[in-house]
Order: C-alpha cells, then structure tokens, then sequence
C-alpha cells in the first residue's frame, strides 16, 4: 500500500464511522437548511436518504474491517441510488475492486465518476487510487503526465518504490525545471529515501551547496532523518566548511534528528561563538545526552555556559546532575538554574529532592526558588508540607501565594484550614 492510501485509511480506520458521520452532516449549513426543507415537503425523500445513509455507513464499516466484497456490494448499491451520496460511493467502490484485484472493473469506476460528477471533490483521491491501480498492474507510472501537482507527488513516489533507476533522472528533472517549491522539496525527499550511488551524490552535492542553494537546508536535514554513519561525516563536513551561522544551526539539527550525540558534543566543546554553542547544548538536552552534558559542565567556567547546560539538563530529564549542581552549586545564580531545571523536568525524584533541600537553606531567595520549582512541577502536596512546618511569616506567604493559583484539591484544603482558624 503507498503512502497516500495508508495515510488514508488511518482516516477511514481510526475514526470509528467518519465517513458515515460525514454521510449524515449533510454539507454547508444553507445547503442542510434547503435539504431539511425539501424533506419537509418530501417524506419519501427522508427514507430515501436513510436508506443510502444506512447502507454507506455499512460500505465504511466494512472497508476498516477489510471486508472489500461486502463493501463493494454496499457501494455499488449506494452508486445507483444516484443520491448524495454516489460520489463518494463510486470512489469507494473503485477503491475496493482495487482491493479486489479487480483492477479493470476499478479503473472504469474511477472513468465513470469522472464522467458522471466531472466537479466533484472525489476526483484528486480517484487520480490517486487510479495511480496505486497502474502500480499494481504493471503499468509504468508517470509523474510528468499527471496535471494536479499533488498526484505528480503520489507518482513520484510510486515510481521511486517500484523502478527507482528511471526515477532518479526524472527526480534531477523536476529539481533543473520549473516546478513548485512544494513538488522541488518532495522530489529531494524521494531522492534521499534510495540508496543508489546517484541520489546520495545528487543529495550531497545539494547539501554542501553545489546546486539548488534553496533546497540546502531541506537536503540537509533529510541526511539527519537518514542516520546513517555516511550522512553524520557529510555533516560535519558541512559544519566545518561552511561559513553561515545558518546554514551551521541547520546541521546542528539534524545530527539531533540523527541521534549523533558524539558530534553535537565535540561540536559543543570546540565551538567558539557564543550562539552556535548554545544551540549546540540545548541539541544535547533535547537528546538526552545526560552524560555529555555533565562533562561539559565539569569543563565549563563561565556562568552563562553552566546556565544553559542546566537549562539543558532540565529539558533532557536529567535529576541527578541537576540535584548534584544544586547541592554543590556556590554561585547563587547557577545554583538558581539547577533548582528552575529541577522544576522544569525533574519528575518526582527532583521534588523530593527541593523538599530536602528546602529547611538547609538560610538564604530566602533560594527558599522562594524552590518554591517555585515546586509550583512549576504541580507538586501541591509537597507545598502544603512545607507551609504547614514554614515559621517565618513572609516564607509561608510566599507559599501559601503559590498555592491559591494551583486549583488542587490538596491546595484547597489546606486554603480552607487558613480561613478556618
């Protein structure tokens, strides 16, 4: 099955009766008002139109099932009913024939949709279908001579699954012409899907700049979604090579895309200009690379670098080297970014480990820290333990403030015990 009438069925399948609810919407909101209007006049036509309702709900119900003979049987009824309903029917039908193996009969449904509803909404679908049916039988497959450019993508990727030696100059065609962004992209996107020597190069070529300069980022992050250990040497060498900041937060992306933690790193722990590092470290906390970034903490002396690896931290989940930068921490706002990193993703270890922390502290500020982490994490019950043992008046305001914004029912308790005493 292609990629488009995959995607479809996830439509069809996970919907539990879209198409039959869609049966029974009944359009735009005037178009439904003259309906119920006609019907008032037409009793008959109201049974009518349950009737094909009921019988296009069953063709959907089978489709998600699989049963293509049940559903050809309902489809084909709904079709010659000529009703609301017929357009939608013949596409399905033609749909199931296809399922069918029934690839004739499916190719002259599509033919008499086309002829009998020569406007309707079910013509760019039935192109596709028509495409999936060549596929299956054999035929050659091409884009060129499709008209609706969102059909020239379905053929491109149909042709690349099935004959990709003919499809790579027919994709270098598409990138030297005249077509749309949109059509350029998705043909780079099927060149970079085949292992062939000739889309690789024409790939690389594209990311290091040597042709299509528009489609430069696009090439490169399709070499992060390739993962390959080719693919992380031709960004580094992109990195390396190239001059735009750009063009370097591009590579930095996709060797996250990628999953290449080593090179982030050694690109994190080289690299000289403030911004690229800080896009280097965050890359890390997207990816995890929890050890990493402990390493470039240790070998970090500014506080502005140790700051965004906590943040860092924080976003890849890392509680333990968050907890050991608070507790170890001697500059006030350092140890403020390990304590927000802990609130920011520190789960229920980094709360346990902000209410041990909380009675040690001497300092208010890093008390109200704390606070907030706490609130940043929901964690409401541990807030009400520490207002309730809090003794200094302006700590337990500041605790109690956060509590009145939770809206947890722990919260609200203990708001009520106040009021109460």
């Amino acid at each position: 099955m292609n990629k488009h009438f995959a995607g479809l069925m996830i439509v069809v399948a996970g919907t539990s009766g879209f198409l039959a609810a869609e049966a029974t919407s009944g359009g735009e909101g005037p178009v439904r008002y003259a309906e119920l209007a006609m019907l008032e006049q037409n009793p008959g036509q109201e049974k009518a139109n349950a009737a094909e309702d009921g019988l296009y709900s069953q063709g959907t119900q089978a489709i998600n099932e699989n049963n293509y003979s049940k559903a050809l049987s309902d489809f084909d009824q709904v079709a010659k009913m000529n009703g609301r309903r017929a357009e939608g029917a013949l596409y399905w039908k033609a749909y199931a024939q296809n399922k069918l193996g029934q690839r004739s009969e499916a190719q002259g449904t599509v033919a008499e949709l086309r002829r009998a509803y020569p406007q309707s909404r079910w013509l760019r679908e039935a192109g596709a279908l028509e495409i999936d049916i060549r596929k299956s039988s054999g035929d050659r497959v091409n884009p060129e001579a499709e008209k609706d450019e969102e059909l020239k993508l379905i053929a491109l990727d149909s042709l690349m699954q099935s004959d990709d030696e003919r499809a790579i100059p027919l994709l270098r065609k598409f990138l030297n012409g005249n077509a749309s962004p949109k059509l350029k992209d998705r043909a780079l996107f099927v060149l970079s899907q085949s292992g062939r020597p000739e889309a690789q190069q024409v790939l690389g070529d594209v990311a290091l700049g040597k042709q299509y300069p528009e489609l430069q980022e696009k090439a490169i992050y399709y070499l992060g979604i390739e993962g390959l250990d080719r693919s992380g040497e031709r960004l580094q060498a992109i990195y390396d090579g190239s001059p735009d900041a750009k063009i370097k937060r591009s590579v930095l992306h996709a060797l996250m895309v990628s999953g290449d933690e080593q090179r982030v790193f050694a690109i994190a722990q080289k690299e000289n200009t403030p911004e690229l590092k800080k896009d280097a470290i965050h890359q890390l906390g997207v990816m995890g690379a929890h050890d990493e970034l402990r390493k470039l903490y240790k070998q970090t002396t500014t506080n502005d670098a140790k700051k965004e690896i906590l943040h860092s931290m924080g976003i890849g989940g890392d509680t333990d080297g968050l907890i050991e930068a608070a507790k170890s921490e001697t500059d006030p706002d350092v140890r403020a970014s390990a304590i927000h990193g802990l609130g920011i993703g520190g789960g229920k270890r980094g709360n346990e480990a902000l209410v041990s922390m909380y009675p040690a502290q001497n300092d208010k500020e890093t008390k109200k820290q704390i606070i907030n982490a706490l609130f940043i994490q929901g964690a409401a019950t541990q807030l009400v333990s520490l207002a309730k043992k809090e003794t200094d008046p302006e700590m337990k305001k500041a605790i109690v403030s956060k509590l009145s914004v939770m809206g947890s029912r722990e919260a609200n308790e203990y708001l009520m015990d106040i009021l109460n005493q």
